[in-house]
């Protein structure tokens, strides 16, 4: 299940909704970002995230059904923000559910790195000093290197 979304979200309650009623899930692993308040040695007032809307979706459940093919998964879901958000808000929420951990562990993985390099997501980082938009780390990409298949 794919949300891009403005309206921030209760993770709890989404843990509960994809969970519910299914009693062959022995694992679930998820990842919560959140907007941080420094980078690059900047104190960090607000971040403003935009996308491609329709592109977005598409590549994002694109995504989320290779992990599907990969690994042995009852359910998932990624909920995406976009929009203005301040330090501490939430960002992204990826859950994946399996009957054992480690697909949940290495699915969940798989879909933030690919998410990170992926996505067409654009930041702007608002600082005293003005706005920057975040060039793309050669870190994510290493991340996502590794899950290509040779």
């Amino acid at each position: 299940m794919i949300r891009v979304q403005e309206n921030d979200f209760d993770v709890g309650l989404e843990l509960k909704k994809l969970t519910a009623n299914n009693h062959s899930i022995g694992g679930v692993a998820s990842f919560l970002g959140l907007v941080r308040d420094i980078a690059s040695e900047e104190n960090i007032t607000a971040m403003t995230l935009e996308h491609y809307p329709g592109m977005t979706e598409k590549l994002l459940s694109e995504i989320e059904q290779e992990a599907h093919q990969r690994w042995d998964l009852d359910a998932s879901l990624i909920i995406h923000r976009y929009g203005r958000m301040e330090p501490g808000e939430q960002i992204v929420l990826v859950v994946t559910c399996s009957k054992h951990r480690k697909d949940a562990f290495e699915s969940c993985e798989f879909l933030m790195d690919y998410l990170k390099t992926k996505a067409p997501f654009w930041k702007l980082e608002e600082t005293s000093k003005g706005g920057k938009w975040v060039d793309a780390r050669d870190s994510d990409d290493d991340a996502a290197t590794r899950w290509l298949k040779g």
